[in-house]
Order: structure tokens, then sequence, then C-alpha cells
């Protein structure tokens, strides 16, 4: 279980991916400083004006006065500006960085990290969790060092008036910006924490049921959905309610001791006067201050109470970077350039502790031109033998070479390049066709997208819409059917052109004229390269040279199952 991370670690954090920006904020945070000090002067000096015209004080004049206040007026409208615009460029400036940043982890993790994480989840991370963190870069770290600076004036100026004005101050600034942000956190922070995680819920709930709404009508489980929905929010409401109660309790705790300060400086002067040691200007020029300074320093309390949920957004963004991947990629790979030979030596894996070892002790060789055909039952492991291949997982005991040379030793990059996977369920992306063939080769040409289309037998089809390899799929390919789909993904994979293709059930769609048309394109287009074809349809491994049983976690060949030679494949 990963440790907690403490507030000011998580915050340590924060302040070094901030440091990227850090001319941006050092402006924002002067501009923060001199904005509010600038509040404490157009108080002071509006102080001394009122005594300059009452004959109180001898030094300046209300003119004088008056145009300082004039000029601290100024300033409060320029800083506040400056801080906000340049604050919040910073800001999303890092948000961007951070959202790469996550697409990063999430492809360094995928798949096997992601097993247990809801996709829904993440996305509430990538979206609405590193949002919420624009607080602290936006609204947070001028006030943290302003509410350090303000008070300091502050004191320094009561010193001058008197030092017993200190002693009294010292303890309510320390009470105001210290204990009660401190407290504040420490107690919310378990609800913050619950809210960003239903939230995430939710919309992971939300998702599936937008995805899944055709399965959803068909059997008629709406009601059951919408009460899933309705039941999550009110979890979602339940804490919300909690925070809210937190953030006003936080926002009016200081209050008192704001007034308790005004209290105690009314209190102070009388005693002072009292002791023939009053000077009546500059105690009414300090409380002046003293108000200004606490109407800024009661803005940290502001800013903590939403805290809260920024730095449970945090923490959940930061899990999910310190996840450690199931793979790791050689501090200095290599480039699989030609596969030349495939060897699984003595290959154990499980996915877990409790289920077991999936594959036990088990021995292959693959061989260029080999064509291999794997049956066996549903979750025997098949597709277990394509994710180690890929190196999805890492075996837990064993190893898979590739020329001779351990697989972990390869760049994951020049691996994929040169083994092609086409799965059961191919992924159709918001795009056009075109797009979607050429996602594996970018930059091929029209000509190969379109030769790739004709070999995997759907070029026909895509030239009946209306706008041919221009058309837009949609989300997810709502527009294709399960085969077409498929066929998508044949073409997909034939035109990356790699030296060996593993195909999981890539006819499970197919009707059996399109399953015929596939393996004589496999036949005549790869007969020189590798091929490994998972299947449960015997005419799907109809030519294939090797046949091979998975059972009890080993492969075994069936001779008998060998093609026969002018089969297809």
């Amino acid at each position: 279980m990963r440790k907690e991370m403490g507030f000011f670690a998580m915050s340590a954090r924060l302040f070094r991916i901030a440091s990227t920006v850090k001319n941006k904020l050092i402006v924002s945070t002067l501009a923060s400083i001199v904005g509010n000090a600038s509040h404490l002067g157009l108080m002071g000096f509006g102080a001394m004006m009122v005594l300059s015209f009452a004959g109180k004080i001898e030094a300046g004049t209300p003119l004088t006065w008056g145009a300082l206040m004039g000029v601290c007026a100024f300033l409060i409208m320029i800083c506040r500006y400056t801080e906000g615009l340049v604050s919040h460029a910073a800001a999303y400036q890092l948000l961007a960085d951070m959202r790469v940043k996550m697409y990063n982890t999430v492809r360094r993790l995928a798949p096997a990290c992601l097993v247990d994480r809801q996709k829904g989840d993440i996305l509430s991370i990538a979206v609405a969790d590193i949002e919420t963190i624009e607080f602290f870069f936006a609204h947070t770290i001028g006030p943290v060092f302003t509410v350090i600076l303000l008070p300091l004036i502050t004191l320094i100026i009561a010193g001058h008036v008197d030092r017993l004005f200190v002693w009294v101050l010292l303890p309510l600034y320390l009470i105001i910006s210290v204990l009660l942000p401190y407290l504040s956190l420490r107690l919310g922070r378990d609800v913050g924490r619950r809210y960003r995680v239903q939230v995430g819920a939710l919309k992971s709930s939300v998702l599936e049921s937008v995805y899944g709404v055709r399965d959803i009508q068909i059997f008629g489980i709406g009601d059951m959905r919408k009460q899933d929905v309705l039941d999550k929010t009110k979890d979602i409401n339940r804490s919300a309610h909690l925070l809210t109660m937190h953030r006003q309790l936080v926002t009016s705790a200081p209050t008192f001791f704001i007034y308790l300060a005004r209290i105690l400086i009314i209190a102070v002067a009388s005693y002072l006067a009292l002791s023939g040691r009053g000077d009546s200007a500059g105690v009414i020029v300090l409380s002046f201050i003293v108000s200004a300074s606490f109407s800024s320093t009661q803005s940290l309390t502001m800013v903590v109470s939403s805290l809260l949920e920024t730095y449970a957004a945090a923490e959940r963004l930061f899990e999910l970077e310190d996840t450690v991947p199931e793979v790791i990629e050689d501090e200095h790979p290599i480039e699989l350039k030609k596969i030349e030979k495939i060897e699984f030596r003595n290959v154990t894996f499980g996915y877990n502790k409790e289920s077991g070892p999936v594959l036990k002790n088990m021995d292959l060789t693959i061989r260029p031109e080999d064509k291999i055909g794997v049956v066996g039952e549903s979750g025997i492991g098949k597709s277990t033998v394509i994710r180690l291949l890929l190196r999805f997982w890492e075996p837990t005991g064993g190893e898979i070479l590739i020329n001779d040379i351990p697989l972990k030793r390869y760049s994951l990059e020049s691996l994929r390049d040169r083994i092609a996977l086409l799965e059961q369920d191919t992924f159709i992306f918001s795009d056009t066709i075109a797009g979607n063939i050429a996602f594996g080769r970018p930059n091929a040409s029209q000509a190969e997208i379109e030769r790739a289309a004709a070999r995997a037998g759907i070029h026909d089809f895509i030239m009946t819409l209306p706008e041919g390899y221009q058309t837009n799929m949609g989300e997810l390919g709502g527009r294709l059917s399960g085969g077409e789909k498929q066929r998508i993904g044949i073409a997909r994979v034939m035109l990356v052109d790699p030296d060996m293709l593993v195909m999981d059930e890539p006819t499970s769609s197919l009707d059996i004229l399109n399953e015929k048309g596939l393996l004589k394109t496999l036949d005549d287009e790869y007969g020189d390269k590798m091929i490994m074809l998972v299947s449960h349809r015997p005419s799907t491994l109809t030519g294939c040279n090797r046949i091979l049983r998975l059972e009890n976690g080993r492969l075994t060949e069936r001779e008998e199952a060998v093609a026969k030679p002018g089969a297809a494949i």
C-alpha cells in the first residue's frame, strides 16, 4: 500500500513542478506582495490624511497624503491585474505540462498497472483533478508569501508605536496564518480525498453507461444504471456537504481573532494612555494598518478551504505517477532491426499469487516463415503468450529471447515496430477512416492506405461512403459494425508491415467469405513472415504449418494438424 504523502512533502512537490515557470510566478508573487502592501499604505496614508486635517500631526499635508493614497490605489489595481494574468498564464502552462506527463505515465504503466483502474477514474484525474490543482499555482503561491511579509511589515510599524502592540499581535497572526490553516488541512484531508474519489467513481459509471447504452437498452437495465448514478451522486453530495461545513468553519473562525485583535489594540492603547506612554496618532494609524493586514491575512483561510480538494486531487495524480510499472525499459536499450528467431525458454507467468500461474515452464521456438496456430480453452492463457511477447507483462520465471538476446534488452518502441498485434476488439478513434488505418504509420501515403484496405477486404465498402476515406468514424467508431471495425484493424496492421504478425481471434467478426479472403491475403503477402494466430475457429488455422495446443500452462505441438501443401497461408 502506498504511504500517504504529508502536506509539506506534497507542497514541496508542487513547488518543484512550479519551478519550470518560476519567472512568471515570481512576477505574480511580487505583484501580490506589492498590491497587498499598497492596501496597507492606502489605509495608513488615509489615517494620516484624517489626522492632518484634524491638526493632530505636523508632518505632510492632506494633499500629500491624498496623493499617496491615489498612488496606492493605482498600484492595487495594476498589481491585482498583473497577479491574476501572470499567475493564470503560468498555471495553465503547468496544467498542460502535467497532462502530457500523465499521458506518458499512462503509456508507461499500460496495460499491466491499469487493469484494476476504471477508465472513468483515469479520465477524472487527467481532466478534473489536474484542473483542480490549478488553484494551487494560480491562487496559493502569492498569498503564502504575502501572509509572511504583511504581518512582518505590520509588526515593524507596531514596534515603532510601542513594543507592547507587537506582543499582542504576534500570537494572533500565528493563530490566523499558521495554526488555523494547518488544522484545517489536517482535519479536512480525508473528506477532500473521499470527495475526489467519489467524483471519479461517478464519472466512470456515467462513462460506462454512455458507452454501453445499447446493451443497457437491450437488457432493459436502464433503471438499475440510473439508480447506480443516483447512489453515487448522493455519496458525493454527502461529502460535498461536509466540505461546505468545513469551509464555512475555516472562513468564519479567523473572524473572531480579527475582532479580538481590534479589541486588544484599543485595550493596549487605553493602557498606554493611562500610563502616559500613549501616542494617539500612532495608535490610530496602526489600527487602520492592522485592519488592512488582517483582511489580507484572512484571505489565506479562503485559500486553505479550497486546498482540501486541491491536495486531494494532487495526491491522486501523484499516486498514479509514482506507481512502479510492471515493465521497465533497459537504461541502454538496443534496437530490434529484424527478427530471425524467437524463443520462449522455461517461461512461467501468473497475473497474481492467488490465481496461480497461467503458464508453467513453457518452451517455444519460432523461426522465419513459421505460421503458428494456437488453440486451447477460453481463459487458458493463449492471449497471455502474446502479451508476454510484446512485453505488456514480464515473465515471473524463465525468459524470452529474440535473436538469442533477452527480450528486455530491446527498446519497447523497436520491439512493437517489428511485431504487430491485432486483437479481437479493434479500437476506432474519432478520426477519418484513412486516419484510423494509418494510425501505426501517420506518414503513409493515400495509395499505401488504400492498398492496405484492399488487402484487408474493406476498400470496396469504404468507397461506398459519401466521403470515402475521409469519412469521420465518430467516437468509438459508432458508424461501423463489429466486422468492419475488425477489418479496419487488419488494414492498420498490414500497413505497418512488421516482421511478425500476431493475431488474436482476427476473424471472429468475419463471415466465411471474408475469412477466406483474409487467409489468402496472408498467404500472398506475408508468406515470408512469422505469423501467430490465436483462434477458436479451425477454419482460421487452416494452412498453419504448426498447431500448438495450450494445456495446463504448457504448449504441445500437434503434428497431425500441420497444413498440407497448397493450403491457405
